[in-house]
């Protein structure tokens, strides 16, 4: 095969893993009613001035599937640290014990694990759509090069069957984070 299209399938595969790795961060934000450090991910503490990221002020643990705990490395911090969380509106009440922040999550409603089901199956379609859109220029990209039409088609046939591989990543994916959103 020509060495203009082996570049071009390349790139297509990289820019496929992109979106296959871009749709599991995304997944990570959904929580599955289970603690995860990475809920407080979007949580700034405001730090001698600066907005700061709460993992660069504090250690989150979670020492059991309901609950988080906040170790501030400085105590004087843990006010800052727990006005961070309630400004972050993630539906959290932390509670300051002097020493640390604990956080109980609260157990999923049957009516919020499907609305996480449907966020998470948003982000998948994006993904697809992500994957169909690298087929597409790939599929343009093929039709410029100087090979012949027989070279063409087959790197198209690749194409096509690199595109079914990722988007059954994609449903892979998707069903077992639905499985771990519906498990109570």
């Amino acid at each position: 095969m020509n060495d203009d299209i082996n570049f071009i399938i390349e790139a297509t595969k990289e820019s496929m893993n992109l979106s296959l790795r871009h749709l599991e961060k995304e997944l990570l934000n959904i929580r599955a009613g289970k603690a995860n450090p990475i809920m407080l991910n979007s949580v700034m503490v405001e730090y001698y001035g600066t907005p700061t990221p709460i993992s660069q002020v504090a250690n989150v643990n979670t020492p059991d599937g309901r609950t988080l705990s906040i170790q501030p490395w400085e105590k004087a911090l843990l006010p800052e640290i727990e006005k961070g969380i309630l400004q972050a509106n993630l539906g959290f009440n932390p509670m300051n014990n002097g020493e640390s922040l604990i956080i109980n999550i609260p157990p999923l409603t049957e009516e919020r694990r499907r609305e996480l089901v449907k966020l998470a199956k948003s982000e998948a379609e994006n993904a697809k759509v992500g994957i169909r859109n690298a087929r597409k220029e790939a599929n343009n990209d093929i039709k410029k090069t100087d090979g012949s039409e027989d070279l063409q088609k087959n790197a198209e046939i690749d194409v096509q069957e690199l595109t079914d591989q990722f988007i059954k990543k994609v449903d892979e994916i998707l069903n077992i984070k639905e499985k771990e959103i519906l498990t109570v």
